[in-house]
């Protein structure tokens, strides 16, 4: 396998014959999908996601993909092509946009209006290209072909991309579910022509790859979902994503059994169903769904809600329910129910608000206690099936953090790919396909921008450090006047700390060394209002170190009068 060196450089020039694959997201990470595909100087797109920020990182709204790369060259995309509509595939897409806002988008029917409704809150019309499996698009020097998979969201597409260069199959996310709830299989026989034609580089999907086996089938929960229902005294609250079209479908259908009905809670909630059935994607049965504001016409034994919050988001309703900051008061008696899985880095924050809705008396049914939920990804077997079927001669595991990449890598040199043909890459690791062979030739910058309330990109790492400092550590201000005419102390030092369990008298210990050092600098020559606050930082920094073992935020002030 080869690695990506922390020596790598930037790349070559693309040779005239070469087909370049740079992922800016989604390669050693969850989240934040998007990989720019050129050749002959034109470039490709595929999905343009987000990351959701974890607890080192607060503040943060969202991460998106660094767009430097692409500085200068927008005008060279000949489109962007989005696999499927979740959050990490399509979130990152309006930032894009509103760089250019006339690149094409295409998509299938639900990705689209999943993404068009997002993009008219920012006001951006976009120009968009609706397709299907089987349809073959020619966007410049790329040729694209579209192959169904299954997914936990309706409408997933695999891409096949051909071009003078050579083949790409970028899988997406997907898994071999054969008994779909809504009948749309992977197309195996797809993968299997396109694998007779050919396929030079094929990029898989990694994020189930260390779990041995085949993913179970999405039908395999709906009794566990219809049990939960049964036994439940009072209202049932269930948390998924906002684009779970699947696992709300199985909600409705349950509840239309057991005589209940339904309100969806949160903004995003109501508009992704809306739009799913709208379009069809989500069948309502007659009766069952109702508007939040006539809940008090019914029975808390005949409710179920729909929210966000699966994944423990501090803003989602079912933390806010959990903080008992929601209008919708969760009690004993309440039964809910987390229909989804636990994306990595999430835990704690999932199982906090668990806790907080076990403290109110609620009933907390989850993965870890009952069969409410299936992945929507492919397990190591599957994953063997298709290389096995697609017989690639060069191998790229996308959409995984960095175990998952690696399990994946060893299945396909289990299945006979040659070990120096399986690359295993990050995000900004170039990786050139020419004459059949992929190598890693070079790295780009490929960080983080974080989304912050109203700036994107304003934050930087320093300031998220300074953050993780006043969070944890405290800080302690430290105010000096110095006599402007002689050089010393005319009043202070005044120390003022916060976030310290030690009373505030502990810190007057300092003041004596604070002096000294002012003392000593001045005499020294040392007269600089900078030079000065660096004294009393390196001073009450030692003793706060030594003294109660921490490393607060310092803010010293120095004052000439």
């Amino acid at each position: 396998m080869s690695h990506p060196h922390p020596e790598l450089t930037l790349p070559p020039a693309l040779p005239a014959n070469g087909l370049r694959f740079v992922a800016l997201g989604g390669l050693g990470e969850i989240g934040r999908n998007m990989a720019v595909l050129e050749t002959r100087g034109r470039l490709l797109i595929i999905d343009c996601g987000v990351l959701f920020p974890e607890d080192h990182h607060p503040g943060v709204d969202l991460i998106l993909p660094d767009f430097s790369y692409l500085d200068g060259r927008l005008d060279d995309v000949e489109a962007i092509v989005l696999t499927h509509g979740h959050e990490d595939h399509i979130g990152a897409v309006p930032f894009l946009l509103a760089r250019k806002p006339d690149i094409p988008l295409i998509g299938s029917r639900l990705t689209l209006a999943l993404v068009e409704a997002k993009l008219k809150e920012h006001r951006i019309r976009p120009y968009t290209l609706e397709v299907k499996e089987g349809q073959r698009e020619q966007l410049g020097a790329f040729e694209v072909e579209f192959v169904a998979v299954n997914h936990s969201i309706p409408d997933a597409l695999a891409v096949m991309v051909r071009t003078d260069a050579g083949t790409l199959l970028h899988t997406g996310d997907f898994k071999m579910d054969q008994l779909p709830l809504d009948g749309r299989i992977t197309d195996l026989r797809a993968f299997a022509r396109l694998g007779e034609e050919g396929v030079d580089l094929f990029l898989t999907d990694s994020t189930n790859a260390d779990i041995p086996g085949f993913t179970a089938p999405e039908r395999d929960i709906s009794s566990a979902i219809d049990k939960v229902f049964r036994h439940a005294e009072r209202r049932i609250v269930v948390a998924c994503f906002s684009s779970h079209v699947h696992r709300v479908q199985q909600v409705l259908d349950a509840a239309e059994k057991a005589g209940r009905k339904v309100a969806m809670v949160g903004r995003s909630m109501v508009r992704n169903m809306g739009i799913a059935a709208e379009l069809g994607y989500l069948h309502v049965p007659d009766g069952v769904l109702v508007d939040i504001k006539r809940l008090g016409d019914y029975p808390d034994s005949k409710i179920v809600l729909v929210c966000t919050g699966s994944q423990g988001e501090p803003m989602a309703a079912l933390s806010r329910m959990a903080n008992r900051d929601h209008r919708i008061d969760v009690g004993p008696g309440d039964t809910i129910l987390l229909a989804s899985s636990l994306i990595p880095g999430n835990e704690n924050a999932v199982y906090r608000v668990i806790n907080g809705l076990m403290r109110l008396g609620a009933n907390v049914v989850h993965k870890g206690n009952a069969k409410v939920h299936v992945s929507g990804h492919a397990a190591a077997g599957e994953l063997t099936y298709c290389y096995n079927i697609v017989k690639p001669r060069n191998v790229l595991p996308v959409h995984g953090e960095w175990r998952h990449m690696f399990a994946n890598a060893e299945l396909a040199v289990a299945t006979g790919v040659p070990r120096e043909q399986v690359l295993l890459a990050e995000d900004g690791v170039v990786v050139d396909l020419v004459d059949g062979v992929a190598r890693i030739v070079g790295a780009i910058p490929a960080g983080y921008i974080y989304v912050d309330g109203s700036s994107v990109g304003g934050t930087d790492e320093a300031m998220l450090k300074d953050r993780r400092i006043l969070r944890d550590e405290g800080f302690i201000t430290c105010i000096v006047v110095i006599d402007a005419a002689t050089g010393k102390i005319a009043a202070g030092p005044e120390i003022t700390a916060r976030g310290f369990a030690e009373d505030q008298e502990v810190f007057d210990q300092v003041i004596p060394r604070v002096e000294a050092a002012i003392i000593s600098a001045t005499e020294g020559g040392i007269t600089d209002e900078h030079q000065l606050q660096q004294v009393i930082r390196r001073t009450v920094g030692s003793w706060v170190g030594g003294k109660i073992r921490r490393r607060p935020m310092i803010i010293p002030i120095v004052i000439e009068a």
